[in-house]
Order: structure tokens, then sequence, then C-alpha cells
């Protein structure tokens, strides 16, 4: 992510991570250990398990996983990188893949009020 921020050349301000997938999410978490990520796969699987859906594709589980975490971060830019918590890391959870998928990245900076 910090490569995405340098080629936009945002130093300080926020960067909104947007996901255009129904089925993948973002969020923000213990990214040192990876079985928190495991921990994830495990509880969303018994949280929100295959039981007959009306949506026929088969992967509704895949919506209304990516439903509770959402397809957007707004998060704090400081000295070109990513202002996180020691242990935090974003994560891309992917529900219905593995797919191709996208993030946008955008740069958010305060406006000049010096300028009209």
């Amino acid at each position: 992510m910090d490569a995405a921020i340098r080629e936009l050349g945002l130093a300080d301000g926020l960067v909104l991570l947007f996901c255009p997938h129904t089925t993948a999410a973002l969020t923000v978490n213990e990214n040192a250990d990876p079985d928190v990520r495991e921990d994830f796969r495990r509880a969303f699987a018994q949280m929100i398990p295959k039981i007959s859906f009306s949506h026929t594709e088969g992967n509704s589980p895949a919506h209304v996983r990516a439903a509770l975490l959402g397809p957007s971060l707004l998060l704090p830019v400081e000295g070109g990188r990513l202002a996180l918590g020691t242990w935090q890391g974003v994560y891309f959870c992917e529900f219905d893949g593995p797919r191709r998928r996208r993030v946008w990245v955008y740069a958010l900076v305060e406006a000049d009020a010096t300028k009209s």
C-alpha cells in the first residue's frame, strides 16, 4: 500500500481505499500473526455458513461477509506511509475467489484555503 501512496505523491493527509466488488471487503486488523487471518476465515464461515440462500449464484455467504466488513477504509498518511498502529495492517478479504480483484486508492488532501 505504501507504494501506491508514494505513486500518488501523498506525504501527509488521508487515503481512501475502495473495493469495487460485492464479494470482497477491506478491514484493518493485526498483521503480525498469520493465525489471525485463519481465525477470521473460520469465524466468518461459522457466523455465515452456506445455507439455502435465494441468490442463485450460490455465493450469498460471500455477499453477506463482504457487507459486514464494508468496501472502503479511510486511513491517515504521515510521511508518505500509512499511519497504523504497531500491529495493524490492511486486510483485503476475498470471500468468493480466488479472482482477479482491484482496490482503488484515492489521496485526500486539505484544500489550500488561501487560493480562490
